[in-house]
């Protein structure tokens, strides 16, 4: 089923598809109080919105055009709820006027993964000025007071990405090696609680002189054309670099591509998170020492089962709570837990559907796939 509606987001505007919770993705139908409609490009919102979704580009990270639509669309028609999930194109003007016309179009509750903390604010006064719930969805906005945020423990998933790369570099049996640190965009919150995480465990090792600190630098939008662009600065200024803590897995492959034109993949262990099918190819291939698997259907059953919630007038009360540095509020959390995805366990990530083994285990990695147990 995965697979369908996979095929079916990729394929672009996602206008008035209808899927069943359990069907091949193949049938349409009439849109009604029954059933979800979903819009996937930003431009085009039909009907009543019912639940809107607002989710921020397609270049950040393969997810948002993949994955988070298909499964949120899902869980919504499961519910039989209208909803219409569209996509800003990492365009801060556009994410501001999907979310007026998606309020002018009546929608009951928003779900955001916003792009900034100003445009994110913005969209978020207007829903509450319009007495409209708002569900932070992966990333809180900060200042902006929603009212709930669905996501995985971010500091966590920094944590795993450095005991790993720690790890790994024990295994190569490289001493006092210096570290790369390619982080995510500082506008998107998720990038400092990631760096939060991992730079705890980093600088521990750096104030023993396991690890040398070496260049650390953000990268603006999640651009992974920037990213290698900076790294290959990095790696001219450090030579002698040992580890890449890469924020993501495309900042990892944009390393990986410099370390491989330079015949050092493999030798300096690199990082990554998403556990996209890039991402697992150069863990399998050796090029890459960790990915970190946020499953996204958790996250999106998570979301969707809330503002269903929301949307029949229930506002329930979670056990956890996350402090927004900037307004010093406590938002409602939903926490989920992240896992680290190594050679020893990429069949975990396969096994939970969250990628196609036929998609990961093309001719150049069958091999590699047969020896981690992902295929017999």
């Amino acid at each position: 089923m995965r697979k369908s509606l996979l095929a079916l987001v990729a394929a672009g505007l996602l206008t008035t598809a209808t899927l069943t919770a359990c069907d091949d993705g193949g049938d349409t139908g009439e849109t009604g109080s029954d059933s979800a409609t979903t819009s996937n490009g930003g431009t085009e919102i039909t009907g009543n919105a019912g639940i809107g979704v607002i989710l921020p580009d397609t270049k950040s990270s393969a997810r948002w055009s993949t994955s988070d639509p298909a499964y949120l669309q899902a869980a919504f028609k499961k519910a039989g709820i209208t909803a219409q999930i569209v996509n800003a194109e990492g365009d801060k003007e556009e994410f501001k006027r999907l979310a007026d016309t998606l309020l002018d179009k009546g929608a009951k509750v928003l779900i955001i993964a916003s792009l900034d903390a100003a445009s994110g604010k913005a969209v978020i006064d207007d829903a509450h000025s319009r007495n409209v719930p708002v569900i932070d969805y992966d990333r809180l906005t900060l200042n902006g007071n929603a009212d709930y945020y669905v996501s995985f423990d971010n500091e966590k998933v920094g944590q795993l990405q450095a005991q790993e790369l720690q790890k790994c570099i024990a295994e190569k049996n490289v001493a006092n090696p210096v570290i790369a640190t390619l982080n995510g965009s500082l506008s998107d919150n998720n990038a400092t609680l990631f760096k939060n995480g991992y730079d705890g465990v980093l600088n521990q090792l750096y104030d023993t002189t396991e690890f040398r600190k070496g260049p650390d630098q953000y990268v603006p939008d999640w651009d992974d054309d920037k990213g290698r662009e900076m790294f290959s600065l990095m790696i001219k200024q450090y030579p002698n670099i040992g580890g890449v803590l890469a924020a993501n897995d495309g900042l990892g492959n944009a390393a990986i591509e410099v370390l491989r034109e330079k015949g050092l993949n493999g030798k300096v262990q690199v990082t990554g998170q998403d556990a996209t099918v890039e991402g697992l190819q150069n863990v399998l291939a050796g090029d890459q020492c960790v990915t970190i698997f946020k499953d996204g259907k958790l996250e999106a059953d998570a979301a969707a089962e809330l503002a269903v919630k929301l949307y029949g007038g229930d506002k329930p009360a979670l056990p956890d709570k996350l402090k927004d540095p900037q307004s010093g509020l406590y938002i409602q959390f939903k926490k989920l837990e992240p896992q680290a995805i190594t050679k020893a366990n990429v069949k975990a990530v396969v096994e939970a559907g969250y990628v196609d083994a036929a998609k990961l285990c093309t001719a150049k990695f069958k091999k590699a796939c047969k020896t981690a147990g992902v295929t017999e």
